[in-house]
């Protein structure tokens, strides 16, 4: 694309307009609440679509493409694996965790708790006065969400490399000021409100790339055709393909352990403290059902459209096919720029980026107010003011973006970040999370056993699966993370301590107040 000034001023125009919203939001920041949660007033379309913004990240518009082009349509089952964890997640996980949060008692006061991280939940629900399972769920929060952050500002450096020739490390430096700036300002409403236009954003880029690319190779069986030209298996749903040299060969019949790999990403949804925060900062429980059929639509949308960038990318680019390390991933950005005008161009472009935002500022948000509500308040001032309490949640955003920087300029690609940090919550806090909201009788030690195990395999793992090591069958870290979670939070919890009479109450209570409630109007009024 020679002319790239429609480009630039596109991304100018972009970047001020979120800006301008976190400036907007400032004015509304006064509680550690505002900012951490919003004040748990999200209605339904701003709650789902800003759970999907922050959840599909760079990874849906290069990441998933970037794998539909080197192995064809079989990509697909991690997007169906995913679809059925974000419609399970909405509707057995939102509700309860969104009155639980608000209502379980606080283990200091006696009072209502209102906790405003998962962290903060876990020490009140299971009545911890050791503090170990709050700390030790906060560092999990901070260490996999660097290593989120930097999969974010890695595929920033991408874009603006491959847009504007900008090193990777000067790409990196635009994008991290870029978002800790309005997440600096606003907090939580400023995220949710910038993830909604992000939202859209990208939904309608995934859908206008995929259709002109066909239009311009002569329609859908044209480019089918062409498509099954390369390897016939590129069209198989089962069929596992290779790509080497700039060609694609169908290798056999893919296996039960790839299957269940990309199937078990959907799990991840039970435990991503981003995604969570906005089931808690949704306004009530009646609000999620409405939530739940737009964010499932929207996802299930824009992931099968994600997934026919890669396909007509092979189809387009069959003469001269994307190769190298990583390349694969610029798929969505070659095609936008060799099809579209740039003033198009640039807005269709801008989605990469409103998906690096979206979900880098959401992770950086919950970093930051595990930083700030679990140790800073929860243990070094629980009296701070609450503009003092704002003002920390503010510094560590900066502090988190900085470790991620850091992480991110040590390479690698952007699934392969995504899908470790993505295993890390899942398995760590997903198991406890579902067993917290389910089982009466789970307490304190079984949670921090599945926390931790849960963690350490997803960490120990792909260590151990490889090529000439203690195994060697290619499964996700998320599989066998899951069972050891689950497992070592059954065991330990019975030799824990029986949860108190304070404990069963509040569960029962939180069980009824998210019980579906004849709908009222304004449920789910915007």
């Amino acid at each position: 694309m020679e002319n790239q000034t429609g480009t630039v001023v596109t991304f100018i125009i972009y970047l001020a307009i979120m800006l301008a919203i976190g400036v907007w939001v400032y004015r509304h920041t006064a509680t550690l609440s505002d900012f951490v949660l919003g004040g748990r007033k999200l209605n339904s379309p701003t709650a789902a679509l800003s759970a999907n913004a922050s959840d599909m990240s760079s990874w849906l518009l290069m990441g998933l493409p970037g794998a539909a082009y080197l192995s064809g349509l079989a990509a697909g089952w991690i997007g169906v694996g995913l679809a059925v964890g974000l419609y399970l997640s909405w509707l057995i996980v939102a509700a309860r965790l969104r009155t639980y949060t608000e209502i379980t008692t606080d283990v200091g006061t006696g009072r209502p708790a209102d906790a405003l991280t998962i962290s903060a939940f876990f020490e009140h629900r299971f009545e911890d006065r050791t503090a170990l399972l709050r700390t030790a769920s906060a560092v999990v929060i901070i260490v996999f969400y660097c290593v989120y952050v930097s999969s974010m500002l890695v595929a920033a450096g991408v874009l603006f490399d491959q847009l504007f020739g900008i090193a990777a490390p000067t790409a990196m430096t635009i994008g991290v000021l870029a978002i800790v700036s309005y997440t600096f300002l606003g907090g939580f409403l400023a995220v949710s409100y910038t993830d909604v236009l992000q939202g859209i954003l990208m939904w309608f880029a995934l859908l206008v790339v995929p259709v002109t690319a066909m239009v311009s190779l002569g329609g859908a069986g044209s480019t089918i055709e062409q498509i099954s030209d390369q390897a016939a298996g590129l069209l198989g749903a089962a069929t596992e393909v290779s790509f080497s040299d700039g060609s694609w060969s169908s290798v056999g019949t893919l296996g039960a352990v790839a299957i269940i790999s990309s199937l078990a990403w959907g799990f991840g949804y039970f435990g991503q403290p981003h995604i969570l925060a906005r089931f808690m900062g949704i306004r009530s429980a009646a609000a999620v059902p409405l939530a739940r059929r737009i964010s499932v639509t929207w996802s299930a949308t824009a992931m099968a459209f994600a997934v026919a960038v890669g396909l007509v990318g092979i189809a387009y680019y069959a003469d001269s096919p994307l190769g190298g390390d990583g390349e694969q991933e610029t798929v969505f950005i070659a095609l936008v720029q060799d099809l579209l005008p740039s003033w198009l161009a640039g807005i269709l472009l801008a989605a990469i980026l409103a998906a690096i935002m979206s979900t880098a500022d959401s992770q950086l948000l919950v970093a930051s107010s595990s930083l700030t509500e679990d140790i800073y308040r929860a243990r070094i001032d629980r009296d701070a003011p609450p503009m003092r309490l704002v003002w920390i949640g503010r510094a560590t955003v900066i502090g988190v973006a900085v470790v991620a920087y850091l992480l991110a300029l040590q390479g690698g690609t952007v699934l392969e970040l995504v899908a470790n940090a993505w295993a890390g919550f899942g398995a760590s806090f997903g198991p406890v999370i579902l067993l917290a909201l389910y089982w009466r009788r789970f307490n304190w030690a079984g949670a921090l056993a599945g926390l931790l195990g849960g963690a350490l395999t997803v960490l120990i793992w792909p260590r151990i699966d490889t090529e000439g090591g203690l195994f060697d069958i290619g499964l996700y870290e998320m599989v066998p993370a899951v069972i050891v979670s689950f497992l070592l939070a059954a065991i330990v919890n019975f030799a824990g301590p029986t949860p108190s009479q304070t404990v069963r109450d509040d569960f029962a209570k939180a069980v009824d107040m998210a019980k579906p409630k004849p709908r009222t109007p304004s449920a789910d009024r915007p």
